[in-house]
């Protein structure tokens, strides 16, 4: 066995005993609790903008996008933009390797992979910072609700003609917001690609972590997800993305469409 193979075998090996190991299960838990207390996951810019995000989950988006190479990413949920400007740097560096084997230039302004953001108040100051910012050229912004017919529309309609589509759902947490978000966006999933619902952990957190917020445990994207993969059998959890991270605000939210 090649020492690259052993090097991955062991990995993945690694990888699934965390599924069975209780106290380092716990002890994460435990600590995604106290640091969300502290809201930690403020703490982090992509590329310059904030992105409300966990470093274990941005290098989760990074790996996902490197394998599946999407020619377009659906995001929900803009904020800062820090979430829209880490998928188009990924999707600028798939069109510069593919530059490199090819021996080819690439035009960014003319690249086919772009990222749609969608948002229901896209703030004023951050769409001009996202407007200013290198990537800006692969983002496209939709406001309006993400469940909403007429977003719905918009972003189907530009969604035409990409092959490999992937979808991030990160705007609002509530059960019934996100399951009509995953009925609608869903559908735009390519086969082997995946559909990420961001904040599951909420379902397996104290239910006076958010006081201020509509989600609470029984009323949140991890609800949403189990009662949509009870009626889609294209979408399967992939529980590695899980218990690779140990630490993440998507547990049980990486659905791969398989079919």
């Amino acid at each position: 066995m090649s020492p690259e193979l052993q090097f991955q075998n062991d990995r993945q090996e690694r990888i699934r005993s965390y599924s069975s190991d209780n106290a380092f299960r716990s002890v994460s838990a435990q600590w995604l609790e106290a640091s969300m207390r502290r809201k930690y996951v403020y703490n982090f810019d992509w590329l310059g903008r904030p992105i409300i995000q966990y470093p274990q989950d941005m290098v989760a988006v990074q790996e996902l996008i490197w394998n599946i190479r999407p020619d377009l990413i659906i995001e929900t949920g803009i904020a800062h933009g820090g979430s829209l400007v880490l998928s188009a740097s990924m999707l600028a560096m798939l069109d510069m390797c593919d530059a490199i084997e090819q021996a080819i230039t690439i035009d960014p302004r003319k690249s086919r992979r772009k990222v749609i953001g969608v948002d229901i108040d896209i703030r004023q100051h951050n769409r001009e910072a996202i407007e200013s910012h290198p990537m800006s050229s692969r983002i496209q912004m939709i406001q309006g609700s993400s469940i909403d017919p007429a977003t719905i529309s918009e972003v189907r309609e530009t969604a035409k003609g990409f092959e490999r589509v992937m979808v991030f759902l990160d705007s609002m947490h509530t059960h019934q917001h996100v399951l009509e978000e995953l009925r609608a966006y869903g559908n735009l999933v390519s086969v082997g690609s995946y559909c990420v619902v961001f904040d599951t952990f909420v379902e397996d957190m104290p239910e006076n972590l958010f006081p201020d917020r509509p989600w609470e445990p029984g009323n949140n994207p991890k609800t949403a997800a189990n009662e949509f993969l009870k009626n889609d059998d294209r979408f399967c959890r992939d529980p590695e993305w899980e218990s690779k991270l140990q630490v993440t605000v998507a547990p049980g939210g990486f659905l791969l469409r398989v079919k």
